[in-house]
């Protein structure tokens, strides 16, 4: 009998969760509701946890790839940190791909075959699993902003609650009601803010 071949050498492994674990330390811009700097990994956490929610909205998309897509799309924040949104250039976008290669080159095949796959159609946008990606990928961080106290928010989010992710969030019905519930929240938020003033 053939023996089967190893898709995951142990050491390759050990070392590409060590980038990985740079996830966790490196902080977003978000802050949580009890008042620290979220991680880029809990982004990607509940990320994956709202694809998983909302799949049986979806039963004509691979879920799975969705998922995958939501826990691997900041990859490149381990070695680069995060760039808040309204902040990242065309420049730092290029860097983040550059690094996202040079991670994905250390996995073998047919992983890496399998992750440059997804970041390519992450960055193609042009399937509804990309877009269902996308358009959670910016309501979570909506929904964690409304989750931080209004004091963690800088003058611009304010506007920011009301028109991010409004153009990627079109794409179904079902994700346009979410972003106009995480709107709604915004306002509400605003509006007790002004009268504890």
């Amino acid at each position: 009998m053939e023996e089967r071949k190893k898709i995951m050498e142990i050491g390759r492994l050990l070392d590409f969760l060590k980038t990985a674990e740079q996830l966790k330390c490196n902080t977003r811009h978000s802050y949580t509701s009890s008042g620290r700097l979220e991680s880029v990994a809990e982004h990607s956490w509940r990320l994956a946890l709202m694809a998983m929610l909302v799949g049986d909205e979806f039963p004509e998309l691979d879920m799975d790839k969705v998922i995958k897509m939501c826990l691997i799309h900041d990859m490149g924040e381990a070695i680069t940190g995060d760039i808040p949104a309204f902040e990242k250039t065309d420049k730092d976008r290029k860097v983040e791909n550059k690094k996202v290669e040079q991670l994905t080159d250390i996995l073998p095949e047919p992983v890496r075959a399998e992750w440059k796959a997804l970041f390519e159609e992450m960055e193609a946008m042009e399937t509804q699993e990309a877009r269902l990606y996308k358009s959670l990928d910016k309501l979570e961080a909506l929904i964690q902003h409304n989750e931080a106290d209004i004091s963690t928010w800088i003058p611009l989010e304010y506007d920011l609650q009301m028109t991010y992710g409004n153009e990627e969030c079109k794409f179904t019905e079902y994700i346009q009601r979410l972003r106009d519930e995480v709107r709604k929240d915004s306002k509400r938020k605003i509006e007790e803010s002004k009268q504890k003033d």
